[in-house]
């Protein structure tokens, strides 16, 4: 299992395909924040709800000068079908090998219904614009975690 990120620490690098198959970097957001979350899957009632909260958002965050970036195991084609159902406009990325979500700690043992289970552990990390984690959340929740973010984030 990987460690978990901390403030202070760079944010690992990556590169992921998006929806379209285009890929995206994040060191090409360098000079911006970006909030990176991490979720289980497409398509299910609580990731649905966390990118629908995170689009509602989406301007609010952009004009405090954050972009998202959300990461899941999903190939590009079942997020561009997400993507088209729920009307997403946040940038949504796919990691079937799971390189980046272990990379940020965010794939490993979980409590799923009072089980020990492997997969993926939601998460968010804020980058700042030099590329540093600023904020490192791991077991967030669904529901109510933008809130959350925008209110600790002062946005």
């Amino acid at each position: 299992m990987s460690e978990r990120l901390q403030p202070g620490d760079v944010a690992p690098d990556f590169t992921l395909p998006d929806a379209d198959g285009n890929e995206v970097t994040l060191s090409a957001h360098k000079g911006r924040k970006v909030i990176v979350y991490f979720y289980p899957a497409a398509l299910t009632p609580g990731c649905t709800k966390q990118a629908c909260d995170f689009t509602d958002n989406l301007d609010l965050l952009a004009d405090a000068g954050y972009d998202v970036i959300g990461v899941s195991p999903d190939k590009p084609e079942k997020l561009a079908k997400f993507r088209e159902q729920e009307s997403l406009r946040v940038t949504l990325v796919g990691d079937p090998d799971k390189t980046v979500l272990e990379t940020y700690g965010a794939f490993g043992e979980k409590k799923l219904y009072g089980k020990t289970v492997v997969g993926v552990i939601r998460s968010t990390v804020v980058v700042d614009e030099e590329g540093r984690v600023e904020r490192a959340l791991y077991n967030v929740k669904a529901t109510g975690h933008v809130a959350k973010i925008i209110k600790d984030l002062g946005v």
